[in-house]
């Protein structure tokens, strides 16, 4: 069965940074498409960051480009998401999702083609 962790979330005022993390056993990682999405109270799911199989290719939401970093380890089938210049609008619970190898751009940006997910995480950026 596939289990996806998410950590790392957590209350930072604006301008701070924070590293969410998501930890996948139960399936091949290594050759999985990862994203991170959120969700804010009222809104619907919003892609924010991709990365293929390989680690060779990252795509990010246009919200968060230049400020997020999305990376992985295949070794330790962790993939994370490195938050910097947080703003209160990136206030949400974070998921992240596990695809197939296939999946790329800009398909990954859709919710539905992923088929496991996290929990999720809070992320809580005062002004």
């Amino acid at each position: 069965q596939v289990q996806l962790v998410d950590s790392g979330g957590g209350l930072v005022q604006a301008g701070g940074s924070l590293r969410l993390a998501c930890a996948v056993s139960g399936r091949t990682f290594s050759s999985s498409t990862m994203g991170w999405f959120r969700q804010a109270p009222g809104k619907e799911r919003e892609f924010v960051a991709g990365i293929y199989w390989s680690g060779s290719t990252t795509y990010y939401g246009d919200s968060v480009k230049g400020r997020f970093t999305i990376s992985r380890d295949n070794v330790k089938n962790t993939v994370y998401l490195q938050m910097n210049s947080l703003k209160p609008e990136d206030t949400a619970v974070y998921y992240c999702a596990a695809g197939r190898a296939t999946l790329g751009i800009p398909t990954m940006r859709e919710p539905g083609r992923f088929g496991s997910w996290g929990q999720g995480t809070q992320v809580t950026v005062s002004s």
